[in-house]
């Protein structure tokens, strides 16, 4: 593996460690959830990285935590977004993958916007259950794909 591929490991490394921590995230530009690819843009093709479709999923994750938690009120609901802003800036990823992954956050968000408008029961188990995946997944990225 060359200097870059492990340069690269190493930024996935430190996302994936952010996220499993749980680590408060510094704001940085955050991802919008009405972002559509520009039709003016560049055709980047995706990487086809073996680590994307667990990224993508711990995403979808993220914003579906994200809504979850600002339904229920929490006050460290923004947390989920910023680790995901956190995730972008420490992977870096192209153009493709980046869209990839808003769109994963994004379809996490809307999933849960579709079915509740109030904090209940079910959504706060919904939460557990993420909280321990995304857990298990940030864990399971790191040790399989950050050597």
């Amino acid at each position: 593996m060359g200097f870059y591929g492990k340069f690269h490991q190493r930024r996935l490394i430190l996302a994936v460690a952010l996220i499993a921590a749980g680590a408060p995230a510094l704001a940085f530009a955050q991802p919008s959830e009405t972002s559509a690819p520009e039709a003016s843009a560049p055709s980047v093709q995706p990487s086809n990285a073996p680590y994307m479709q667990p990224m993508s999923r711990l995403a979808t994750i993220l914003g579906s935590m994200h809504f979850l938690r600002t339904l229920c009120g929490d006050a460290d609901a923004p947390v989920w977004r910023q680790r995901m802003t956190a995730l972008l800036d420490a992977q870096a990823p192209n153009e493709a993958d980046r869209r990839i992954l808003v769109a994963s956050f994004n379809q996490g968000y809307r999933s849960f916007a579709a079915t509740y408008r109030k904090c209940t029961p079910s959504a706060t188990v919904a939460v557990e259950r993420y909280r321990r995946e995304g857990a298990n997944l940030s864990r399971e990225i790191s040790a399989r794909y950050g050597n």
